[in-house]
């Protein structure tokens, strides 16, 4: 089965409108890296297998001895990549279920230890997916708060924004859902709110990890536009997704991965093609 090579493309960000204007503003946009990554490889360790019955006990006693046991497998995960993101870019992340995509972000994102390679960012990267943290047992109300601190901003700046923040996320339009616990909140709504705490802020670095495959149409349509909208603030913008289009209609440059390594990067359109070549296969 034919894969397309890996060709590396770190262009500048590219205008979404047409035109001269479009591109002279393209020209007078200086390249300022946010992003980079040198032949980074990550691995994952896992210690012991289990065996019969009695496995669960027998991993505590590993634990509590300080005893990996039962041998040791290792996973590896991303498979020296390199690539450079730029300010203002938003880039897809496409590849099929355990090609590495959500891996990278965690690396990105200063959650995984790099094997060997390194990562350098500019500014602090935020990764948002649809399995962050949220307090359950606290409204959410409680969680809007909590998350703005998180991320850094402040009581008043929380303040100014709660409302945007509540009205876009849509929770509240069958009723005062804001008010009840996180655990009445279906998967679907829980998601729609992280999205919309996480962007309510100015991100240098925004990665997000499936959040735009959770929610309606509607929704789905504002955080695209709501993205947009990040890189025009001069952010940049990563996001995982398995539905094409949303890609299509956000990015306007695609990393592809599979088995951990890059295969390609560039322009939306071409990688996509090539992309959706090797999966009609």
């Amino acid at each position: 089965m034919a894969v397309a090579e890996h060709t590396e493309r770190s262009g500048a960000p590219a205008a979404s409108g047409q035109g001269t204007e479009a591109q002279a503003a393209v020209a007078a946009t200086p390249w300022v890296p946010t992003v980079i990554a040198e032949d980074l490889h990550i691995v994952y360790r896992v210690y012991g297998g289990a065996k019969g019955r009695g496995s669960a006990t027998a991993a505590l006693n590993r634990i509590i001895r300080r005893k990996p046991g039962g041998g040791m497998r290792e996973v590896h995960a991303v498979r020296g990549v390199s690539f450079t993101a730029y300010r203002g870019q938003a880039i897809g992340l496409i590849g099929s279920n355990g090609s590495g995509k959500s891996t990278l972000l965690k690396a990105v994102a200063g959650l995984l230890p790099a094997e060997s390679g390194r990562v350098y960012t500019d500014g602090q990267p935020s990764l948002l997916g649809v399995n962050a943290a949220m307090m359950n047992d606290l409204t959410g109300e409680r969680n809007v708060i909590l998350g703005g601190l998180a991320m850094g901003m402040s009581r008043e700046e929380i303040g100014r924004r709660y409302q945007d923040i509540v009205d876009f996320s849509g929770i509240n339009e069958k009723g005062d859902f804001i008010t009840l616990p996180m655990r009445t909140y279906s998967s679907g709504m829980a998601a729609r709110l992280r999205f919309s705490i996480a962007a309510a802020k100015n991100h240098d670095v925004l990665m997000i990890d499936e959040a735009l495959a959770t929610g309606d149409k509607k929704f789905q349509k504002r955080s695209e536009a709501r993205i947009r909208e990040l890189r025009k603030e001069a952010g940049t913008v990563f996001l995982v997704s398995h539905n094409n289009k949303s890609i299509r209609d956000t990015c306007e440059r695609v990393l592809w991965l599979e088995k951990g390594q890059l295969l390609l990067d560039g322009p939306t359109d071409e990688v996509l093609k090539e992309y959706e070549k090797f999966t009609s296969k």
